[in-house]
C-alpha cells in the first residue's frame, strides 16, 4: 500500500507546471493564503494552457485572458506582461503569477502598489519616468478606458503631472518624487488593487467558468 501511495505520490508531482513552488511557499511570500495559492494554481493552468499546452502563461495568452483577443496590442498590458515576467525569459511562470498578483491584493502594502506602478511606467527601464514614457502611457490609459481627447489636452495632462511631480526640476521622476506623488493622488492607484483577490477562493468559479468559455472559442 505504501509503495502504491507513492507512485500516486509521484505520478501527481510529474503533473504540475514548469516553474512550479509549493503553495506554502508562495502564501508565505505574499498576502495569499495556501488554499488562495492553490485555487490560483487551477487558473495559472487553464491560462497557461490556452494556447500553448507547454504550461507557461506566453504574451499571447496574457492577451487572451485580458481582452479575449490574443492580437490586440495594448502598452499597458504589454508593461504588466513584462513586469510580471521577473525572469525576464519571455512567459510567466507560477511562481512570478502568484508574487505579482500578490501586489495586487487588498492588503497588499500601499508601498509595493506603488513601486510595481513605477515599474510599469518606467518605459526603458533606466530607473527613471520620462516625459515621453509619461504620455505614452497616458496615451494607453486612455485607449485602455475608450477615452478619446485631443492632442492639446493630453499634452496638458502630461505636463501637469511631471511638473507637479518632479520636484527637483530636472525634466524625469525619479522613485523617491513618485512615491510623494503617488501618496498625494492615491487615485492613481485604483486600478493597482483587485478586490477579489482577498478571497480568491469564492471568486475562483468565475474564473473557471470564463476559462472553459475562452477555451471552446479558440
Amino acid at each position: 500500500m505504501l509503495v502504491a501511495f507513492r507512485d500516486c505520490f509521484c505520478i501527481k508531482r510529474t503533473k504540475y507546471t514548469p516553474g512550479y513552488e509549493e503553495p506554502t511557499v508562495l502564501a508565505a511570500e505574499t498576502p495569499f493564503t495556501v488554499s488562495e495559492v492553490e485555487a490560483l494554481y487551477e487558473l495559472y493552468k487553464k491560462l497557461s494552457n490556452s494556447i500553448f499546452k507547454d504550461g507557461l502563461i506566453h504574451k499571447e495568452e496574457f492577451q487572451l485572458a485580458l481582452f479575449r483577443n490574443r492580437n490586440r496590442k495594448n502598452l499597458f498590458a504589454d508593461r504588466v506582461f513584462d513586469v510580471f515576467d521577473i525572469k525576464r525569459n519571455g512567459v510567466i511562470e507560477f511562481g512570478e503569477f502568484v508574487r505579482s498578483l500578490g501586489v495586487f491584493h487588498p492588503n497588499a502594502p500601499v508601498e509595493d502598489k506603488i513601486k510595481f506602478a513605477f515599474k510599469l511606467y518606467d518605459l526603458r527601464q533606466t530607473g527613471c519616468i520620462e516625459r515621453d514614457e509619461l504620455k505614452e502611457m497616458v496615451l494607453a490609459l486612455l485607449h485602455e478606458s475608450d477615452l478619446v481627447l485631443s492632442d492639446d489636452v493630453v499634452e496638458t495632462i502630461v505636463d501637469k503631472t511631471l511638473n507637479d511631480a518632479d520636484t527637483k526640476g530636472d525634466g524625469r521622476i525619479d522613485p523617491e518624487e513618485w512615491m510623494a506623488f503617488v501618496k498625494r493622488n492615491p487615485s492613481l492607484l485604483k486600478n493597482m488593487t483587485l478586490p477579489y483577490l482577498k478571497d480568491i477562493t469564492m471568486a475562483f468559479p468565475s474564473f473557471l467558468v470564463s476559462s472553459e468559455v475562452q477555451d471552446s472559442e479558440i
